[in-house]
This record gives C-alpha cells, structure tokens and sequence, in this order.
C-alpha cells in the first residue's frame, strides 16, 4: 500500500512559498543557446519534501507541486520554461524556412470520403491552411453549402469539431465540439435543414458517443464532473444517459452506471440501425469490455447479458431481424465475426460468420455486405463477404498500404475508401459492391512527388529473438553511410496498430533529406492480442527493447548514426521515448517525447488513467507490479551527471488525457540532473490538449520548432541539401 508522509503538509508549503525561485532565479548550465557560447539558464524548480511509501519503500516525489495545474506557481513555471525554449529555438536561423516549407506544403485543398444522411450528401473539406476541416453538404444544383464550420467556433481555431450524429431520417443532427483540446464536450442539437439550434447546450460529456433512437432522442455517456480541477481529477465512474428532445439536460435519465454493481471506467451505447436493440459495453480498462442488450420495444425490458466479463473486446457489428452480428477477439486473438440471435445471445450460442484467421480483422459494413479489413504484416488486405459469411471478392487495392473506410447504409449502391501510405497521399475511391470495381474519385492534390521516394519494409530482430516489422521511408539516392538524419517513431501499446499513412510533416521531413522510420513494436496490435499482451505489464521492457533494436538496425545498416538519430514518439509513446533515453541515452542524439505518460507510479490518479491498468499494472497492486514499474518510469530514473540526449519535450497545458504534470516533472528532473551539453527543454502549447483537434496552425508551429531543434542538434548549421 501507499501512503504519502507527514511531510506532505509541509513540502506543500515548501512548494507555495516557492513562487519567487520559479521566476527569475536561474542556474547555470554547461548547455548553450544557438550559435553562441552563452549558456542556457534553466528556471529554478522549487523541490519539495513529499515521500510517498510503497511497500515500505520510500520514493521522493520534489515535483508534486507541479501537479496542482491551477495554481500560480505552476503557471509561472509555464512561463518561464517556455521563455527559455522559444529564445533558444529562437536562435536557430533556418527554423522560420522550415516553417515556411511546412506551410507551402499543407496548404492543398483536402477532401474526405461523402457520405449520406437525409437528403443531403455531406463530406468534409480544409481548403488549404484552415485551421479545423469545414463540414459541406451537396445541393440538388450540384453546388455545396457550409454545413458546420468549426472555425467559427473560436477565433484562435482552438474549438474543435468533435463529432456530429444524425437522427435516423437525417432530419436532425447533434455535434460535439471540443474547447482547448480538452476531453469534455459540449454537444449541440440543430435541426438539419434549416441548421437552427433546437435547445439549450448539452454540458459535460465526456468519452462518449452519440447514438440516436429514431428522431426522437439520443444515448451519451459521461462521468459527474470532479472534485478539484477537471483536467487533472481522476474520472471512473462513466453513466449512460438518454436525452428526449425537447427536455432538459437534467431531466436526462440514467440508463446504466448509477448502481455499484454497474460502476466501470468507460461504458458506451450502440442502438441498432432499426432502433430495436440498445447494446451497452461497459469496461475497466482499455481492453476488455462485458456486453449487455436491451429491447427497446418493450419499454419495461430488462438489461440480458451477453458477456459477464472483461475478457474480450466484443462489439455490435450489425443486426437483422433479432440477430445480432458481432465482432470479437474471445477465444479469437485475431477478431472473427460471429452471430447470434438476441433470445440466446451468451457466447456458448454465437456462430462464425467470418471465421478466426492468422491476421488482424477489423470489420466494417455497406450495401449489405461485410468488408473485412485485414492486417498482413501492418498492410492493408480486403476481402468482402455476404451475411452468410460467403466470400464475395477479394478487394483489388491500388498498392501497398493503408485502406479504411467502405462504411455506409444497407440501401447505398456506392461505397467509398480512402488509400494511402508513407509515400502516397490518400486518395478516395469509389467503390461499387456489385461489381467490386474501384474508380479514383478524389486524386490527392498534395506537392509531394511520390515517385521519388522509397517506402521499404524490413524485418529486424529484437533483444529476444523476436521478428519485428519497421517501415523506412526516405528519398531516391540515400547512401548508406551512416549520415543521414532520422527520425524513429513508436508508440507500442494498448493494441494500436501504425499501419502506413501520409502525413504532411513527414513528407517535408523526407524533402529535407530526412529518414522516417516506423517499428511495429509488441504492445500494439499488428499481429493480435498476443502481441499485444506481450508488451504490457511485466513485459513492458519488449517494448523498449523492440525499439532499442529498430535504433541498432538502422545505425548497423548505414541508414543513420547516433549522432543523426532522434527518437519521437506520443503519449504512451512519449514513456517509450522517456524510457529508453533514461536506459540508454548514448543511442541517439535527439529525444522528442510528446505528451507523454512519465510517472509510472501515480499516472492511474489522474482523470482516466486507471483505465490504463490493462497494459501497465500500478503501483498500489503488488510490491512486484511497483518494482517493476519503478524500473522504467522516466521521472524516477534520470541519473545525476548523466548525458542524456538533447531533448524537447512537448505537452499542453489543457491535456486532460495524459496530465502535462507527467512532463512538467520529467523536465524538471531532466533540468536538475543531466550532465553534458545538450539541452533539457520542454514547449507547453497553451489552450491545447493532447492532440485531437489542434488547430493546423499550432500544427505547423510545433512542427517546425521540432524539425529545427532536431537539426541543430544533429549538428546541422544550415538545412540539409
């Protein structure tokens, strides 16, 4: 068990009177500023007494202060963190170039898949630069109108479109927005024709979908707003609510979650396209989820189980009639689709429809037809089938790559997907199910010439013998001489797949001379839940260890070097960038955490992170499980006088995901304890969250400061020819 000390009350203490060394006070470091000799003075940061005792073993926490994102000591660090950063990045001469080469090549037109509802064709478009994608919808004339355009929402483009549902006859719509980037929405009901709001703002949801019943109302899900700051107070209490248009919010019913027996982290709802079934998943982590059914037909009708455990990822597919179309990972690592009618729907009854195979599924539906997207070695393989599980076709795809979509309604004659890969931007399809004939019907009008790149798979071996994918992307003519900048991305958890896709950033990387490299690292889901598994909890270290083994293999090849590597990755894979930067810090010259989860033994405190337990463990449930993550966490383990990487950590101050208190301490230890001349600096966006929805401009920005702290610090004095 843990407990903090007597001394907490104290360091808090410590820490408010603090204020005055957070500001202007400084300490000299032997890193210096661009193209100067004068040294980098990092802020001060305050260090508290707080201990925290688990197992009987005593751990420092000096930065707990920092977790308190209200207070106005921790604003003030903000500020003079950012100070230091944006003067040394400042510094660098060709970061505005950089910028201006990312901001040439984002501004295309960009156009999603259409899609019906109602009347209306509707798809979504970003002129170029636009700071959020504007939703459109076609007029019998053949012209468009804006629909909803999210950058009128706010005047800085920090209001994001989070979403929008419409009613089953496409009358009515309900779209979610987003304020700061923050996990808490806002949703707003309009009618579709005229776009006229129908009632009062709805407040406060949170993790949740929007599934309508006919026209009349909706199902959402959210937690009762905490205690304390909404950005950091932990939320694991989720409850299903149904809206009746027409009411108030408050007279909204509680549908599941209310009762202890009912309490879990995440519960969502899925009505069935004919509006007679209500399913509702309810999980505790991020994997796993029991599935219970209602017949909303008969207004008094009790919850049936379908599944009374977290043992499998089991969702609604499709339904006809009372059959009910799954598709799940139980007793099938790799996903299948199975059926099963509602009056005896536990497992021992479900039928294959599209049985287990070797490689991921997901599944999708349109036309009245299945389409199952398979992984093959994190590429794209689609096949489509019939309700009865009777292959139809094998999908001809363009090339080697990404696929999604080929969703919509039972009564469409004309499916659409979108293609794409490191090298090829995406590129909508039509698709015709009768026939299975595919037609370009948006070419991607993205400056990048695809014909002179390279988009290699390769299979490298990791510390245990295991046999991992990496995807090395980089321009025609590279020279294996070991000197080319590169940049390693990983993330390697909670069942992601990094299947190829295009992005903008990268293409200007790889214009710049630049190598991008993906490893599939155990953790996520290329290869199904036992590779998934076997990056979590006390096999954590396969993660690093895979990533590690990416970084010698393209260094042992020629591709790179240490001192033209850099490491980046988000989130869960910002901890993989702390963690093997902390291991081993001699293996590459630049660390780019973003977002990332750092304190391994308090994460599950904050807002949703117990939900997370799945694929960490935590600290409080075995002295084993906190030995363990005591081992890698990236706060705990920065060493006095160590060199490590020259390092950017990048976070948000409204990150209500992944709290930036996680960054906040990793840089403060970085800054307090790394030796050498590199620097320890950390960029907190302001009024952004943890990446959904942040504005192209903020993108464009944080990109290129990236791009040139990632340069300069490779040794690179002007751009790379």
């Amino acid at each position: 068990m843990k407990y903090a000390l007597s001394i907490l009350a104290v360091s808090l203490i410590t820490a408010c009177s603090s204020a005055d060394n957070i500001n202007p006070t400084l300490s000299q470091t032997t890193a210096t500023m661009p193209n100067t000799t004068t040294a980098i003075h990092y802020p001060t940061t305050a260090k508290g007494a707080v201990v925290d005792s688990y197992f009987g073993q005593k751990v420092a926490d000096p930065y707990r202060w920092l977790e308190d994102d209200r207070s106005a000591e921790t604003e003030a660090w903000v500020k003079a963190q950012n100070k230091v950063t944006f003067n040394y990045l400042d510094g660098i001469a060709y970061r505005d170039t950089i910028k201006q080469k990312l901001t040439e090549s984002w501004n295309y037109e960009k156009v999603g898949a259409p899609f019906k509802e109602g009347n209306y064709t509707y798809y979504y478009k970003n002129d170029g630069l636009q700071n959020q994608y504007v939703l459109y919808r076609l007029l019998e004339d053949g012209s468009s109108e804006v629909f909803l355009d999210p950058n009128s929402f706010s005047s800085d483009g920090t209001t994001s479109l989070a979403g929008v549902t419409f009613s089953k006859d496409g009358s009515k719509a309900a779209y979610a927005i987003s304020e700061g980037g923050s996990d808490w929405r806002k949703v707003i009901i309009i009618d579709a024709e005229t776009k006229q709001q129908l009632e009062p703002v709805l407040v406060d949801i949170k993790f949740s979908g929007i599934s309508w019943v006919g026209n009349e109302g909706f199902y959402y899900s959210s937690y009762d707003k905490p205690d304390g700051s909404e950005l950091s107070a932990k939320t694991d209490q989720h409850k299903l609510y149904y809206h009746q248009l027409g009411t108030s919010q408050q007279q909204d019913k509680v549908v599941f979650g209310a009762k202890a027996d009912q309490k879990h982290r995440y519960v969502g709802a899925t009505v069935t396209d004919d509006a007679r079934y209500l399913l509702i998943s309810a999980a505790v982590s991020t994997s796993g989820n029991k599935l219970f059914v209602k017949d909303l037909t008969k207004p008094n009708s009790e919850l049936v189980t379908i599944l009374d455990h977290t043992n499998s990822d089991t969702n609604l597919l499709d339904s006809q009639g009372s059959t009910l179309f799954l598709v799940t990972n139980l007793n099938a690592p790799n996903k299948k689709v199975v059926k099963v009618d509602v009056s005896n729907p536990t497992a021992e009854h479900w039928q294959d429809v599209i049985p287990h195979t070797e490689h991921v599924l997901s599944a999708n539906i349109g036309a009245g037809y299945i389409f199952a997207n398979y992984m093959v070695d994190a590429l794209s393989k689609v096949q489509q089938y019939d309700y009865n599980g009777k292959l139809v076709r094998d999908i001809q795809l363009p090339n080697l790559g990404t696929v999604s979509g080929f969703g919509g309604k039972k009564q469409d004659d004309t499916l659409y997907y979108s293609f794409s890969n490191y090298t090829t931007a995406p590129t909508i399809y039509s698709f015709a199910p009768s026939s299975g004939e595919s037609e370009v019907y948006y070419q991607s009008a993205a400056k990048f010439d695809s014909q002179q790149y390279v988009s290699e798979q390769v299979f490298y071996t990791s510390k245990d013998g295991t046999k991992v994918p990496m995807m090395i992307n980089y321009k025609k003519g590279l020279k294996l001489d070991g000197s080319n900048p590169t940049i390693l991305y990983g993330y390697g958890g909670f069942n992601v797949s990094l299947t190829p896709g295009f992005s903008v950033s990268n293409a200007v990387w790889m214009e710049l001379g630049g190598i991008y490299a993906v490893p599939n690292l155990r953790g996520g889901g290329e290869y199904g839940k036992a590779w998934h598994k076997a990056g979590t909890l006390m096999q954590k270290q396969n993660v690093f260890d895979d990533f590690i083994a990416a970084a010698k293999y393209l260094q042992n090849k020629g591709y790179t070097s240490a001192e033209k590597l850099a490491i980046r990755g988000g989130s869960n894979g910002g901890l993989l960038v702390g963690a093997v930067m902390t291991q081993q810090p001699e293996l590459v010259k630049v660390a780019l955490p973003a977002v990332g989860v750092m304190d391994m033994l308090r994460y599950h405190t904050f807002t949703a992170g117990a939900g997370w337990a799945y694929d960490y463990g935590t600290s409080e449930q075995s002295s084993e499980m906190f030995k363990y993550l005591l081992g890698y966490s990236p706060v705990h383990n920065v060493q006095q006088g160590v060199a490590y990487p020259a390092t950017l950590v990048t976070t948000a101050d409204h990150d209500d995901r992944v709290v930036p208190a996680h960054s906040f301490k990793f840089a403060a230890e970085l800054q307090a304890k790394a030796g050498g001349i590199n620097p320890q600096l950390i960029r907190i966006e302001t009024n952004a969250g943890h990446g959904a929805g942040t504005p192209v401009s903020k993108q464009i920005e944080q990109t290129a400061d990236i791009f040139s702290f990632t340069l300069y610090n490779m040794g690179y004095q002007t751009l790379p020819k």
